[in-house]
């Protein structure tokens, strides 16, 4: 027998074996034939519930989350080598929902950071501002600047975890960022972290925080 026949015939042999199956099983044909029309039903019914819905979501107002940053009053200031950057990001800042306070420059001639930071340091010393934001040219100068002020507790923040590590751990009140290190994309979300974070309630990072009040005070004195 040829490879042709001997599959034609095992071909044929199946064939009537399911026929002769199918006669014995009457219940097996009729429960088939329901179940495809169940099927078909269903898959109607899910056709136009799903175009249902995209109708009614085309017509329904979607809630958006409130963003967590609206109404924060935050103030920012640079000098001529970080007005630039300041500038580009000030539209997002407002986007964020905050209330910014701008204390300068206004252009790139050429100012000394320590005068801006000073304003900045008392704006939030005097409760006017949650938070500050210092550009300069690598956000080092500012930082030294605003941490010269008692009770003003700043650090430079050219990654994420540090932005918001930097409040979490040791309450920072002002973020130095530098428009020679960063650009404008990649600062936006570390200004994010560092806003959004909180001070951390254990009682070991609290206890730092108040040694460093101290300090301060001892300084003053």
């Amino acid at each position: 027998m040829g490879t042709r026949s001997f599959f034609s015939t095992k071909y044929d042999n199946n064939m009537t074996n399911r026929r002769d199956f199918l006669k014995q099983s009457p219940m097996l044909v009729a429960g088939s034939v329901v179940a495809s029309s169940v099927l078909a039903s269903c898959g109607a019914d899910s056709s136009n519930a799903s175009s249902s819905n995209l109708s009614n979501s085309a017509s329904t107002h979607i809630e958006t989350r409130p963003n967590e940053l609206s109404g924060m009053k935050v103030v920012i200031g640079s000098d001529h080598a970080g007005y630039a950057l300041k500038a580009k990001v000030l539209g997002e800042l407002h986007k964020m929902g905050l209330v910014i306070t701008d204390l300068g420059c206004h252009d790139e001639n050429p100012v000394d950071f320590p005068d801006i930071a000073q304003k900045v340091c008392a704006m939030i010393l005097n409760g006017e501002a949650q938070r500050g934001i210092m550009f300069c040219g690598t956000g080092v100068g500012a930082a030294i600047a605003c941490n010269k002020t008692p009770g003003i507790r700043a650090s430079v923040c050219h990654d994420i975890y540090s932005s918001h590590q930097c409040v979490e751990h040791d309450d920072v009140q002002v973020m130095a960022v530098g428009a020679q290190v960063v650009g404008h994309s990649v600062v936006l979300e570390y200004i994010e972290s560092f806003l959004k974070a909180t001070f951390s309630t254990e009682e070991h990072f609290r206890r730092r925080v108040e040694k460093l009040k101290l300090m301060d005070t001892q300084r003053m004195q």
